[in-house]
């Protein structure tokens, strides 16, 4: 394992956490400061405002009220209010004035306003105050150098209680914020020297922390490979020291468990290997401790439901078997799950799961899907007997006969000829027989090759009609329903013919006398059906579905009698399949039957290039 860099270590991490803390608990009392201080210093500012204001109201007050000379003798109510405002300092309060109730102003402390003396003033606030006869104030921006200046208007009052005029006044507030500033200044300047030492002492308590950590890293790395001799160094007994201590107690622990392990990797081997199947694993006493999911997909059991459960339950073989013990000697079993509309047969393969001493721990069974091959092991059986069957027939009548004949009924010229021919019609069945059976197994082999050429249908069709309607002319009725335009497949012809010969000698087998055969072809939008329908007995429902296979005849009796060798519609179905086209059967009881089959046309393009 490579090492681990610094700026990915935890000590970076740890440092980084460190001073960031250290960084929010400076913000937090700064900004806490920084507000408190601005807000002190700016209501102290506002109280030796509002203190030398109220002095100079008094005076204000008593010269509104003060009763003049008719004469004038003596200075004017403007006069000495301008001698009161006038000994205002200009240095925090930039302007002063005094404006009676008619909003002319009175008099100013700023030398520099002079000329707005009996003029009256614009301000909003002194209307708001005579008109609400309350004194407000308000921060705002000087407009001409941008500096915070402190605007505040009050009322001046007569004996009566009414308003005689307003106390207009700028106070700049700059000096306030600078002073602000400079400790702001100062502030940060600690903050940092403060932030620097912590960060030095943060990487020396960081790497204080992460030392046992790399050992334990280190000891880790060692218990990896195998080796458990090796312990942690314990530094304290904090809770670094109490992890050094627990990760020795780990190392202890391992080392004794390994044993432990070794086994359950044993038994999980076992279970491994037959992972493809499906794996039920129980202990010795057969509950289930484990179960995959092609298993669960086997038995349609939810794995974690049957943990637990009993494998004789679970595979419901508990009246076969008592003893899980039994399995075992059986080696493997079939478990026949079928119901009546569904085949399904599942293998069992039995084993034991043994510990170091030989002693039983646990059964493993594998299960498997083995529906298709006993059905095929079925099929298979079924197809010796019927063979051996069809030619035991023949064989056993052809053994009477001749045995009939050596007896010396060859000498008796009436009887022996018919011996003969029977014998004779007896060996042709079974050349038949034969050569359909070849033919079948060329097929599954994928060795009977088609010879495949452009062929107009209809034209073959007819010529495949006419040589049937010549033999059979005095007995049947062929009934043709055939279009007109020619319509091109690609088929062996060959192998074609032997498909409608097989379909058509079926259906004048099993036509009454006299009885018509309607073969219709109909053009599909990209196929032809051809369908071959006769007048006989029918076929009932449950029977139609199997008589393509391999010597299934729907009436056994009649069909041997006729000398059927039940091959035909297999062989018919197998060559249809190999066009790439589809057969199936319409049959109802005593309405005959219809033998239908489509083959692929040839697309027009593909036929123009032809």
């Amino acid at each position: 394992m490579n090492k681990v860099g610094f700026f990915r270590s935890v000590q970076l991490k740890f440092i980084i956490v460190y001073i960031l803390l250290l960084l929010i608990a400076v913000q937090v009392i700064s900004t806490y400061f920084v507000g408190q201080l601005e807000r002190e210093l700016v209501n102290n500012f506002r109280g030796s405002i509002d203190d030398r204001v109220d002095v100079v109201s008094i005076y204000l007050e008593q010269a509104f009220e003060k009763e003049r000379p008719e004469d004038q003798s003596g200075p004017s109510l403007q006069e000495e209010i301008q001698s009161i405002v006038s000994e205002v300092d200009t240095v925090e309060i930039t302007s002063l004035q005094v404006i009676n109730n008619q909003r002319r102003i009175l008099g100013t402390n700023n030398y520099l306003e002079q000329d707005i003396i009996n003029k009256k003033t614009t301000e909003d606030i002194v209307h708001n105050v005579l008109r609400d006869e309350k004194e407000t104030h308000t921060v705002q921006l000087d407009g001409e150098n941008g500096n915070r200046v402190f605007i505040k208007a009050m009322p001046i009052w007569n004996d009566d209680d009414t308003v005689a005029g307003v106390i207009y006044l700028k106070a700049n507030m700059e000096g306030v914020y600078a002073q602000l500033q400079r400790i702001n200044d100062i502030f940060t300047k600690a903050s940092l020297l403060a932030i620097t030492i912590s960060a030095v002492l943060g990487i020396i308590v960081a790497r204080a922390i992460t030392k046992p950590i790399k050992e334990m890293r280190s000891q880790a790395l060692t218990m990896a490979q195998g080796d458990f001799s090796q312990k942690v160094n314990v530094y304290g007994h904090d809770e670094i020291g109490q992890l050094a201590d627990t990760f020795n107690d780990l190392n202890d622990r391992l080392r004794d468990s390994r044993a432990t392990t070794e086994e359950e990797r044993r038994k999980l081997s076992s279970v491994l290997s037959n992972m493809s199947e499906g794996v039920i694993a129980t202990d010795e006493t057969g509950a289930v401790t484990l179960m995959n999911d092609a298993a669960g997909h086997l038995i349609e059991r939810d794995p974690d439901e049957v943990i637990g459960a009993f494998l004789l339950d679970v595979l419901k073989i508990e009246d076969q078997h008592h003893d899980i013990s039994e399995l075992h000697e059986s080696g493997s079993m079939v478990i026949d799950y079928s119901e009546d509309d569904e085949p399904f047969m599942m293998r069992a393969n039995f084993s034991i799961v043994l510990d170091e001493d030989e002693d039983v721990t646990g059964f493993i069974t594998v299960l498997s899907d083995v529906t298709e091959q006993e059905k095929i092991e079925q099929e298979r059986r079924e197809f010796v007997s019927n063979v051996s069957h069809e030619l035991r027939t023949p064989l056993t009548t052809m053994k009477s006969y001749i045995e009939a004949l050596t007896d010396g009924a060859w000498e008796d010229k009436q009887i022996a000829p018919k011996f003969l021919h029977v014998t004779q019609n007896e060996t042709e069945r079974m050349i038949r027989m034969v050569t359909d059976l070849l033919q079948l197994s060329r097929m599954d082999s994928k060795e009977n090759t088609l010879h495949k050429e452009k062929v107009d249908f209809i034209s073959y069709f007819h010529d495949v009609i006419d040589r049937f309607a010549l033999n059979a002319a005095d007995h049947f009725t062929l009934k043709r329903q055939l279009p007109p335009s020619p319509l091109y497949v690609w088929i062996d012809k060959d192998k074609m013919t032997q498909v409608l010969d097989n379909i058509i000698s079926n259906a004048i087998k099993y036509s009454p006398e006299g009885g018509v055969i309607h073969l219709v072809l109909k053009k599909q939008k990209r196929s032809v059906t051809v369908s071959i329908k006769d007048e006989g007995i029918g076929i009932p429902p449950e029977k139609q579905d199997k008589i393509f296979d391999r010597f299934y005849r729907a009436d056994r009796a009649r069909s041997r009698k006729l000398g059927g060798t039940g091959l035909g519609l297999a062989i018919a179905k197998e060559l249809v399949d190999a066009h790439h086209g589809k057969i199936w059967v319409e049959s109802k009881e005593g309405k005959g039957t219809t033998i239908l089959f489509t083959l692929p046309l040839i697309s027009p393009k593909r036929r123009g290039g032809g």
